[in-house]
């Protein structure tokens, strides 16, 4: 509360002037294992929000103000400690508008979560921070944090618009120097941190900022030098923990220790080239054998100390090295978890029906396409060797112009992007086919593949193609055949779906907004409010991949099919990706799954059992409607939103500069003009940081957690008639099979990171949550979600309705794996590799 101050209550500020008075209010730190709580020397000042300080033309400033006391307490889950803090202000003072921090430490920072004010008649003013505060004398600067209200810019209290145009200026920088840890600097930057110049074997093009490798731009993480290729990001390490991003982007000291914990077998396996070979040679002998090694036994009798030392130089901290050690030595041996698709029936993965159902509820839902020309043709105008012959028997009493008709043939493309690298990716060890599949639409619901064409590049030059057909069949070598043909086409969708659907499309794609926002759209800004919890942690896990997953012989070149050629690739099909068709519904109109009606939700699906559409469509109506009601709260009229300089600088930057290699082609982006374009674009950005975001990720160890099912690369092509290679088929198609699909050591590698993407974290805030109730003062705004979160709990009952339906026959498949990936998970309450729930945001 506020009250006259009295000189006993704080004897150690100087006795005040007969009018002032003293504002009471509590300091929350978050505990840090091994850093040092706030000194006394740290202090705190208030701005005024009401009243101008005329030379400054910013609000009246307070004197300093130590923190005093100091006791433990708890918020949430999180260990804090709160101190008390009392501001000596005269009686003319206003409402604090912004609270200044300077951190007095010598050289700890500390986790400020807020600062609360007492007022007069039981008013408070809360400050909600959750950012670090470095020492004083490493920042030159105190940190400044503003109250929770949300303004637009050109409603901004008066005594609050220089403070707001100066903390942005400050984030955006200059573009110049090497960061410090401490620094709170967005710039963009280009791929160019992937490859070594100085290593041959590692030299990787640019990508980002030409045409010939268009990409988006990440946040500038070091400093930048010249070499033999251009302008490279140095690295300090191998394995590179210790990296700079801004310090509010980073892991808690927490998470980053759990994620660690969850990679420290993926180190063991296939970080440290020094590690051990396994034991009994380089292929699984037989199924059986591979799912007693990988299920049944310790994947390692225990991460040796080699690999922990190679850890240790490359964690940020010794702290932080230190608790992943701890709980490393608490784990007993681990033992990969037996994956959801070989739990019920370890044999029903094989078959037409659970191939073709993975394409609508698997792992990688959003490829699957409707043929629209029979025979397909590729987009040089080549038709495919699929003829009607091939397929029409297969069709019962349809026709294919009837199926056509009907919007019953379907198609999984892996043709055109993949066709110009064949040549070079097969030169490096593996046997890649670029594929097309054929699909039709049975009266039961369920796809039936009907035929696989797998093709090649001539051996002369140009761009003529060998290809086969392979026909659907379950005995002899004809069943054999279409095996491995099943098998080259999840190949080729298991890299589009981790380089493409999952890397670019989400990862990739959502980083150079998380820069515009930080660099254009204040903190007090409503929109920065609304997209806040969608940014949680995207950028420091896209800085972890990047160092390990993406770097030149990282863990994606090392079992993905693409190999060196994997971001290259990704690079090229960046070049047709827009922005506007990453809404979900305008996603499944442009593939052909969906046509526009005048039913509810404005679309008819043409195939009604499609769980990954049908759920989405629910979450994406829910994150629609919470979205427009948000941004009509704060923006009456297109006037506004086409006013709002913030907003129009933060749509400049995206289009121009964080996807600026796309900014030429106009399909790309809306225009933000109108209220409904805005809403437009948040619902899509909101769509791809969590819901899409969680359809590609989460399920990755329950279908590719058992590498049959999903494998990553080929090591033989599939055998030509009378060929000696067709001998061995035919004499044991298990060893041929097994032969041709990823050697145990990829399979494991694989599988060990699979299991860390798949795994949800402890501290994740999942869609409708946020991480406290304070975040706003608007009591509207928390109506609003509320009413966000019960359209989510309506869309969690219907999941769970509709996978009891056994009329739904992709829900569950022969494989028995309800279709979860969708559901919201609104509590938030299962972690680890549960297959449900959306996080708010790509963070992990």
């Amino acid at each position: 509360m506020q009250m006259p101050f009295c000189p006993k209550l704080w004897d150690r500020s100087p006795v005040p002037p007969a009018n002032a008075i003293a504002v009471n209010g509590t300091v929350v730190v978050a505990n840090t294992f091994g850093l040092s709580a706030p000194g006394k020397s740290t202090t705190l000042r208030l701005f005024s929000g009401t009243q101008i300080d005329h030379e400054t033309g910013k609000g009246m400033l307070s004197p300093e103000a130590p923190l005093r006391g100091g006791k433990k307490s708890k918020h949430g889950k999180t260990s804090t400690t709160t101190y008390h803090v009392t501001f000596v202000v005269d009686a003319d003072f206003g409402t604090p508008g912004a609270v200044s921090v300077r951190n007095g430490n010598r050289a700890d920072r500390f986790f400020l979560r807020h600062v609360r004010l007492e007022l007069a008649e039981d008013r408070s003013i809360h400050f909600e921070c959750n950012s670090w505060v470095y020492p004083y004398k490493k920042t030159a600067s105190d940190r400044l944090f503003f109250v929770n209200t949300s303004y637009l810019p050109s409603k901004t209290p008066e005594a609050l618009v220089l403070l707001r145009d100066e903390e942005l200026r400050s984030l955006r920088g200059d573009g110049k120097g090497e960061r410090k840890d401490w620094e709170r600097i967005y710039d963009y930057d280009r791929y160019n941190d992937l490859g070594n110049p100085d290593n041959p074997e590692h030299v990787r093009p640019v990508v980002g900022g030409t045409r010939t490798h268009p990409y988006p731009r990440r946040c500038r993480t070091g400093r930048a030098i010249s070499n033999t290729d251009g302008v490279t990001e140095t690295r300090k390490h191998v394995i590179n923990l210790d990296f700079y991003i801004p310090p509010d982007e980073r892991f808690s000291p927490g998470k980053l220790a759990e994620v660690l914990k969850l990679g420290v077998q993926a180190v063991t396996h296939f970080v440290i080239p020094e590690a051990r070979t396994l034991v009994h040679g380089n292929d699984f002998k037989s199924m059986e054998q591979l799912r007693k090694d990988l299920y049944s036994r310790p994947v390692q009798p225990a991460v040796d100390g080699e690999v922990m030392e190679k850890l240790k130089s490359s964690v940020p901290s010794h702290k932080t090295y230190k608790q992943v050690a701890k709980a490393v030595k608490e784990e007993h041996p681990a033992r990969f978890p037996i994956p959801q698709v070989i739990q019920q029936d370890p044999e029903a993965w094989r078959s037409d029906e659970e191939f073709a159902r993975e394409m609508l509820a698997g792992l990688n839902p959003v490829a699957i396409k409707r043929l629209q020309t029979f025979p397909p043709v590729s987009s040089g105008g080549k038709k495919s060797s699929i003829t009607a012959e091939h397929i029409k028997s297969q069709l019962g009493d349809v026709t294919i112009e009837m199926a056509m008709h009907q919007k019953r043939l379907y198609i999984l493309d892996h043709h055109d992007y993949l066709m110009p690298y064949l040549r070079r990716i097969n030169t490096l060890g593996v046997c890649i086919y670029a594929s097309r599949t054929l699909l039709f639409l049975k009266a039961d619901g369920t796809l039936k593949p009907v035929v696989i064409e797998l093709s090649l590049p001539s051996d002369g030059e140009g761009d003529t193609e060998l290809s086969r057909v392979f026909l659907p069949a379950t005995h002899g070598t004809e069943g054999h055949l279409w095996q491995l043909a099943k098998a080259h086409v999840s190949v080729n969708d298991s890299g589009y779906h981790q380089l493409i659907s999952h890397w670019l499309f989400t990862h990739a794609a959502v980083e150079p907004f998380i820069i515009a926002t930080r660099r254009q759209l204040s903190a007090m800004h409503p929109i920065h409010k609304l997209l806040e919890p969608h940014f949680k942690d995207t950028m420091q896990i896209n800085t972890l991949a990047r160092s390990i997953l993406l770097n030149a012989g990282g863990i994606l070149e090392r079992t993905m099919y693409p190999g060196k050629y994997a971001v290259e690739m990704s690079s090229a099909i960046y070049g047709d990706w827009r922005f506007t068709e990453q809404s979900l519904p305008n996603d499944l109109l442009k593939r052909g799954v969906a046509s526009s009606s005048d039913e509810p939700g404005g679309l008819t699906l043409h195939i009604e059992d499609y769980p990954y559409a049908v759920d989405g469509l629910e979450v994406w109506h829910a994150i629609d409607g919470w979205v427009r009601s948000y941004c009509a709260h704060f923006y009456h009229s297109d006037k506004e939103v086409d006013g709002d300089a913030e907003l129009q600088a933060w749509w400049h930057d995206v289009r121009t500069v964080g996807h600026g290699d796309r900014q030429g082609d106009q399909a790309c982006w809306l225009a933000l003009d109108t209220v409904d374009h805005l809403a437009q674009t948040l619902s899509t950005l909101v769509w791809i940081a969590s819901a899409l975001h969680a359809a590609v990720n989460f399920g990755q160890y329950a279908y590719a957690g058992f590498p049959p099912n999903r494998p990553t690369r080929c090591r033989r092509f599939v055998p030509l008639p009378g060929s000696p290679e067709m001998t061995q088929l035919e004499a044991d198609p298990e060893k041929f099979f097994l032969e041709m699909v990823p050697d145990r050591f990829t399979a494991t590698l694989g599988l060990a990171l699979i299991e860390v993407l798949s795994n949800h974290t402890s501290d994740e805030v999942y869609l409708g949550q946020r991480a406290t109730s304070t975040w706003t003062d608007d009591g509207q705004l928390l109506r609003l979600l509320d009413g966000f979160r019960e359209d989510l709990r309506r869309v969690e009952r219907r999941v769970e309705e509709r996978n009891k339906d056994p009329r739904l026959k992709n829900r569950r498949g022969p494989v028995k794996v309800p279709y979860t990936l969708l559901f919201p998970d609104v509590a938030g309450q299962e972690k680890g590799l549960t297959g449900k729930g959306i996080p708010n945001s790509v963070s992990i």
